[in-house]
């Protein structure tokens, strides 16, 4: 067991999305002695940390003064703040954001000799063609289709060549859905937009298909995978000594008319889907396929690795935490 109940656990992001639940699986476990490190700012995120337990919170710009002197007393960073907006055009903002942030919260975690988990993305991969293999010899042959994908490669990429990924665990998160997402706005997942057109007009829509010969319209295929599921994995890397990229997926790859249905089942309605043409921001950008290769996961983390089913998520997050508007 690695976690120690007189240490602190830096978790950043910590009011998002998967940071929030991180929190939540933490304080399952009994563990409590957490510092959130977030911007709040004008979003509702704040209430995902209602009748979470930690000991303080802080902003991005106050942590590294907040640090000075207290490298006896962390034990543990879960580096999970980012700009996660994939159609962010402020190239520069991501970079200070999402990489160079990084390289110096790393550097200090390396320095003090504590456990240093990072969220990478599944983003990295880029149009997959390369396929979905954690392994640190693929990382320079990988081309992301959008600068937040390649503001994740170039730490990555960074940590690579610093001779370093062997000391920090670096986590490729896939396509994930739940609750803890109303804040993300666009870039919360599908399930989150869809389900009250659902509600209202009894259909879905989905996006036709920018590549016809290979995938037909709700054809196109996701690694999705559950926050629940998330949260466990990234948790139980406190627990052991492995260190490099992992992909968190669920390893299988599910086509959006799958996903569709499952909702309209966790709905109770019957199955009723439109296809609309995709956006132009997010032509020749758009994954048509994602699956992580789970076996590098799987042989560290054991059963932790394994995910509830498609259908199984879409029903828990619909009917406990999106149709009551709860939090978990």
């Amino acid at each position: 067991m690695k976690i120690y109940d007189d240490q602190l656990i830096v978790v950043t992001g910590g009011a998002g999305f998967i940071g929030s639940g991180v929190i939540r699986h933490l304080n399952e476990m009994g563990i409590d002695n957490l510092i959130v490190v977030d911007e709040l700012g004008t979003s509702e995120k704040w209430k995902n940390l209602v009748g979470k337990r930690f000991v303080d919170i802080l902003s991005k710009h106050q942590l590294f003064e907040w640090l000075k002197g207290k490298e006896q007393v962390i034990e543990a960073f879960i580096h999970l703040g980012a700009c996660s907006s994939t159609v962010e055009k402020n190239a520069s903002y991501l970079l200070e954001n999402n990489y160079q942030y990084s390289v110096k919260l790393a550097e200090y975690a390396l320095q003090n000799n504590q456990r240093f988990i990072y969220a990478s993305s599944a983003a990295t991969y880029g149009d997959g063609l390369q396929g979905f293999d954690d392994e640190h010899r693929t990382l320079h042959d990988l081309y992301p289709l959008n600068m937040y994908g390649y503001s994740k490669h170039l730490f990555d990429l960074w940590a690579l060549q610093q001779g370093v990924l062997d000391q920090l665990v670096g986590l490729k998160y896939f396509n994930v859905f739940g609750p803890n997402e109303w804040h993300k706005e666009r870039m919360a997942s599908a399930i989150m937009h869809v389900v009250p057109t659902a509600l209202k007009e009894g259909k879905i829509k989905l996006f036709k298909s920018s590549d016809p010969s290979h995938f037909p319209d709700g054809g196109q295929m996701r690694d999705f995978i559950y926050v629940k599921d998330v949260a466990r994995m990234t948790c139980a890397f406190l627990e052991n000594d492995s260190a490099g990229l992992f992909n968190i997926g669920s390893g299988v790859a599910e086509t959006w008319n799958h996903l569709a249905q499952a909702i309209f089942k966790a709905l109770n309605l019957p199955v009723n889907i439109e296809y609309i043409e995709m956006p132009k921001d997010l032509l020749g950008k758009y994954q048509n396929y994602t699956c992580a290769q789970m076996s590098k996961t799987k042989s560290v983390l054991g059963s932790v690795a394994d995910c509830a089913s498609l259908e199984d998520s879409v029903k828990d997050y619909i009917q406990n935490y999106l149709l009551p508007e709860k939090r978990w």
